[in-house]
């Protein structure tokens, strides 16, 4: 059933919001999932009043009938569709899932989005409008943190390697980054820049040195190692993304000494890419694979790094607090950004390492709060620019889908469910690969 307030949206380009489930069933259902709403803001301190100061607005009850059909996902899609609204997304998304809001989803059959980013990166148009210099979606590191670094000893998770009864052990170096104090929006793209020195120091990046990022993060660690005198071969798999870097980078006055390749999927395989490097950046790419591309991935990064080198791969993982209520409300996210994603713990991450690849984990430095004020300014620079998002192509559906992902986000930061770690790897072996 078309509503009028759907009238405006292009149901060709977003299929699962153009209609609202109706039925006998799912309006009784939508009576139910309205009277669990509400409860559930209740229970958060939540308030809905629109004659006061509310926390949110439903602006349309078809809200409902989503709620009942898609739970987490069609909470997501009613704010895409504006059927309801917040001035304090953020605090509403993280209150919800704090008190663990888990709407019962009773109408089996939904179809969701296949994602849009399942095999290319963001657009660069898209990433310019929410990043502090112009290149990067990942998280910044901002100058007020101090970070702290002890070593402690992990479990090695290598076939064979047990000893008596228990797993052997290695040590890594732990750095954990105070939370940022006193910044603000203007200070996100030196946070930015700063990711990208930390990362080209964990892997010893020099003058020399032959680095490889993948995947492409946008032209800053290219034209970042360039500066270093580093020669750097990039890859993506989106051409669109490789045209825009060559452009930045010829900007940059770089281009003599970077190398921008398109691979035909995500993740290279033997026959896709070879090479040996001193050195590899990778940028939050390991939490937006499924199973079997990660261990792909994390085999082409042992395949391609030379021996005595080094990777420095940052992701977002998953802290022991992440809960199911928080994995349904990342729901959304897989249905319509990146199909893949889910987060990886640090444990996930040292596993995967040491049982598929020759490389092992020395080094990982976390950066959490910093990610979760990076996002929040973020946000409030792409919702700044709502003229040039639309101008660029970006609808108003996009646009509130892209606010929401940028609140649950910060959200999961907030309550101590995610967690941004950088991750230093080399090989165990370093006579010889595994």
């Amino acid at each position: 059933m078309r509503h009028p307030h759907l009238a405006a949206i292009d149901a060709a380009a977003w299929p699962g919001l153009a209609e609202v489930p109706a039925g006998r069933l799912i309006d009784l259902r939508a009576r139910l999932a309205e009277a669990s709403f509400a409860r559930a803001c209740a229970n958060a301190d939540l308030t809905l009043d629109p004659s006061g100061e509310p926390d949110l607005v439903v602006e349309h009850d078809a809200l409902f009938a989503r709620l009942a059909v898609s739970g987490w996902l069609g909470l997501a899609e009613g704010y895409m569709a504006g059927e309801w609204r917040s001035d304090h997304l953020t605090d509403v998304l993280a209150a919800l899932i704090r008190t663990g809001y888990r709407p019962r989803v009773g109408i089996p059959g939904k179809v969701a989005s296949p994602g849009r980013y399942s095999g290319g990166e963001l657009p660069t148009e898209l990433v310019r409008l929410s990043s502090g210099e112009g290149f990067s979606a990942f998280g910044g590191v901002f100058a007020s943190g101090v970070p702290t670094t002890v070593r402690t000893a992990v479990p090695s998770h290598v076939p064979g390697h047990s000893r008596g009864r228990g797993l052997a052990t290695h040590f890594v170096d732990l750095t954990t980054f105070s939370e940022p104090v006193d910044v603000d929006r203007e200070d996100l793209g030196d946070a930015q820049t700063r990711t990208v020195t930390m990362l080209l120091d964990a892997a010893r990046v020099t003058g020399g040195t032959h680095l490889l990022e993948y995947p492409g993060a946008g032209g800053a660690v290219a034209i970042a190692a360039a500066h270093r005198r580093a020669t750097v071969d990039t890859l993506t798999a989106d051409p669109a993304q490789a045209r825009a870097v060559t452009e930045q980078l010829m900007l940059a006055g770089v281009d003599a000494s970077v190398h921008t390749a398109v691979i035909d999927r995500p993740v290279p395989g033997p026959r896709d890419w070879r090479g040996s490097y001193d050195a590899i950046v990778s940028v939050e790419k390991l939490e937006v694979l499924d199973e079997d591309d990660r261990v792909a991935y994390i085999r082409a990064l042992d395949r391609l790094l030379t021996i005595g080198g080094f990777v420095s791969m940052q992701s977002v993982i998953a802290t022991d607090a992440l809960s199911p209520v928080a994995r349904g409300a990342l729901d959304a996210l897989r249905a319509y950004v990146w199909p893949g994603l889910d987060y990886p713990t640090a444990t996930d991450v040292h596993r995967l390492t040491d049982r598929e690849s020759g490389l092992r984990v020395v080094a990982q430095t976390h950066t959490g709060s910093h990610h979760q004020r990076s996002l929040a300014m973020q946000r409030s620079l792409f919702e700044g620019q709502s003229r040039e998002a639309a101008a660029a192509g970006f609808d108003a559906v996009f646009r509130r889908l892209w606010s929401y992902q940028f609140a649950l986000r910060e959200a999961l930061f907030r309550l101590g469910m995610l967690d941004t770690v950088q991750f230093t790897l080399t090989h165990r072996n370093r006579r010889g690969r595994r």
